[in-house]
């Protein structure tokens, strides 16, 4: 028991040092990201956030990334069918929902995706919902499901009025590195307590509406600079590309694979370059210095 404590202790840190790297990537892949009313995503306490769902769990690792404290959300079930996978991302705070199309013997299930998310809620945490409850690389807002309010009524009939944020994310391009995303966040204040039906479709209706006001699509287009840098890194990226879009054709989640296996390899590549540098006895100094530059010149690459 106290060895599966111990591992389980550092797999936690472990999950720390993966966010961080995150973050940091994000900075790599993401030409800008411009959020307006920044200071609510420092909001504490018990906290309901829905947003729109235009690119996969790209837009769950954007916004997550940007609160300071701990945000669980709720992810589309079908990824959690492998026990490795399963376990990987429950550690990322990811809770299991499920749809019509992905079989009717799993929405028993969904009742544990609300139920945990309301004894989170009760327990001051925050979670963060797709309202749409799907994603189809639009902008255009889909209608919205039912979850969201029913998981608010089951909080509100244990005496908890959470607070909840409205966020709406947009991309210039839903494919691919050097994208500018805004992000608006704004305060939603839905008063009513939810008792009937149509409670719930008033809160849609002023859910539909305040969404369609955040979701700000950027007009700026990505201009990918032909430098010697960028051909220095063609044939490492258009390798990752081609084999993402390979095994992506068909599905919403291009850009969400691609972030992930560059997130994954882009720390083999520069070890690689690091090995051949220090094979041909380029002092270490300069090789340290030749792949910090590389990293931060990178971030240049597209405007």
């Amino acid at each position: 028991m106290v060895r599966f404590f111990y591992i389980y202790r550092n797999i936690a840190r472990l999950i720390y040092i993966l966010k961080i790297i995150i973050r940091a990537a994000l900075w790599l892949f993401c030409n800008n990201i411009y959020i307006k009313n920044k200071h609510l995503f420092s909001k504490k306490g018990p906290l309901l956030i829905f947003a729109n769902h235009p690119n996969s769990f790209l837009d769950a690792i954007i916004i997550a990334s940007n609160y300071k404290r701990r945000v669980y959300f709720l992810a589309r079930g079908d990824v959690f069918r492998k026990p490795i996978f399963r376990f990987l991302l429950s550690s990322l705070n990811m809770i299991p929902v499920y749809r019509l199309r992905e079989g009717k013997e799993n929405l028993h299930l969904n009742d544990f995706a609300f139920k945990a998310s309301i004894k989170l809620l009760l327990k001051g945490e925050a979670v963060l919902i797709f309202i749409e409850g799907t994603c189809i690389n639009s902008h255009e807002l889909q209608p919205l499901k039912k979850g969201t309010a029913r998981i608010l009524e089951g909080v509100q009939e244990k005496g908890v009025f959470p607070a909840i944020q409205a966020i709406g994310i947009a991309y210039n391009q839903l494919y691919g590195i050097g994208k500018t995303i805004n992000i608006s966040i704004s305060k939603f204040n839905f008063k009513n307590k939810i008792i009937s039906a149509s409670d719930r479709v008033l809160f849609n209706k002023m859910a539909t509406s305040i969404l369609n006001e955040n979701i700000i699509i950027p007009s700026q287009k990505t201009n990918i600079k032909k430098t010697v840098l960028y051909y220095f890194y063609k044939p490492y990226y258009k390798l990752i590309y081609n084999w993402v879009s390979k095994k992506t054709k068909g599905t919403v989640f291009f850009d969400s694979v691609l972030f992930s296996v560059l997130l994954f390899t882009y720390p083999i590549f520069l070890g690689l370059l690091f090995l051949i540098l220090y094979f041909f006895h380029i002092p270490l100094p300069i090789i340290l210095i030749t792949l910090v530059s590389i990293i931060l010149f990178s971030k240049k690459l597209a405007d």
